[in-house]
């Protein structure tokens, strides 16, 4: 399963919110809705994310085993 964990302590370290994402950035709210609720988003989303936050893919998306 995919997780954004690490995409909400990266707006955290930069200081980011998602105000400034949704208003600066034209991110949908849609987009942080579906973050927060662990669906899925398009790989043109995380580069969009991996662009505004100057950060890797680590840092926004982490790959979580079912079995742990």
């Amino acid at each position: 399963m995919i997780s954004y964990r690490p995409f909400w302590e990266t707006l955290k370290k930069r200081g980011v919110t998602t105000y400034i994402l949704i208003n600066r950035h034209h991110i949908s709210s849609a987009t942080i809705s579906r973050m927060k609720k662990g669906k899925g988003i398009s790989t043109m989303k995380i580069d969009d994310f991996c662009r505004i936050l100057d950060c890797r893919v680590e840092e926004i998306i982490e790959y979580l085993s079912d079995n742990m």
